[in-house]
């Protein structure tokens, strides 16, 4: 019996699955995703299996979400100082050397490119002195000449992981994702819905609780199943199967969707007349079987009652 217990994975709360069922998904999951960054990984710790890799997750929140602002302006990176040396070093690899990447934050790009249009404007009169070099940053060294050539300096804009291009400013911290639209994000076996959903929404900075959302596995019938906190998401999709033109995991708001069963699903792709047809068909069957119910108990009561009064007679 317990060889046949540690075969079992835990997908789910009192759901367990043995592990060839697993690795049989498995095995067909990355077949269908051959040559793609969704195919999966697994691993053996201490006996235990572990699947990892990327997760495909859609956007399906209804009210605006907020994101956080401090990684725009990134006030607590330090900005190193570039020493004589730095300068001689470019001066001399200059055509040896590939142009070197520098990050900097739109702040940053602001601040330079106000400051360049000053300096820009006396360079014609007189050249900079070594002490203003030495005091400059790097981002400003980027759109400076030294000796006649201005340096190949790659200015690199740094940016938070997008909604489809969506990247963070000021003007635009709440807003809503499309509907429908796609992201993913690196996980594995062992996270619970709570976790995933935790690294999804610190993946894209959002300030809103992970309390206010959660994870539903939506098929292309209607039905629909919000999974539970402590089930593991990327088994569920390694047993639900590969192709989302079946099934896709939403993350949606709580308060805003309800569970729908296959039993309803059947129903709701009909057209209206049809649907308020089944309406009042169920309204029928239901007073039915309320009728039966009433009819039963009734029943009950009336042999119970004579059975009363028998005793009662039998007493006297």
């Amino acid at each position: 019996m317990e060889s046949v217990d540690s075969d079992k994975i835990q997908v789910g709360e009192n759901k367990f699955v043995s592990k060839s069922v697993i690795l049989s998904h498995l095995k067909t999951y990355n077949v269908y995703f051959e040559g793609d960054a969704l195919q999966l990984r697994h691993r053996e710790e201490e006996g235990e299996l572990v699947i990892e890799g990327l997760l495909n997750v859609f956007w399906g929140v209804h009210r605006p979400i907020r994101l956080q602002m401090q990684d725009e302006k990134d006030t607590g990176r330090p900005r190193p100082l570039v020493t004589p040396l730095d300068i001689n070093t470019v001066k001399s690899n200059e055509t040896h050397q590939p142009p070197v990447s520098i990050e900097v934050t739109a702040a940053e790009e602001r601040s330079r490119d106000s400051s360049e249009e000053k300096q820009e404007a006396g360079e014609g009169h007189h050249e900079s002195t070594l002490s203003d070099r030495l005091n400059r940053t790097r981002s400003d060294v980027s759109g400076r000449k030294i000796g006649g050539r201005r340096l190949g300096i790659r200015r690199v804009q740094r940016h938070r992981c997008s909604f489809n291009g969506h990247f963070y400013n000021h003007k635009t911290a709440v807003f809503t994702p499309a509907v429908g639209s796609v992201t993913n994000v690196r996980v594995n076996s062992c996270m619970t819905t709570s976790q995933v959903m935790r690294v999804l929404l610190n993946k894209f900075k959002i300030e809103n609780s992970p309390d206010e959302f959660s994870l539903y596995l939506v098929h292309t019938s209607g039905e629909r199943h919000q999974l539970k906190p402590n089930d593991h998401p990327l088994l569920v999709r390694v047993l639900q199967g590969p192709c989302e033109q079946v099934s896709k995991m939403f993350l949606m708001e709580m308060d805003q969707v309800e569970e729908v069963t296959y039993d309803v699903a059947q129903y709701i792709k009909f057209e209206l007349p049809v649907l308020q047809s089944f309406i009042a068909k169920l309204q029928e069957e239901e007073e039915r079987e309320m009728q039966k119910l009433k009819t039963r108990y009734a029943e009950m009561q009336r042999i119970i009652k004579r059975c009363m009064q028998t005793s009662k007679s039998k007493n006297t």
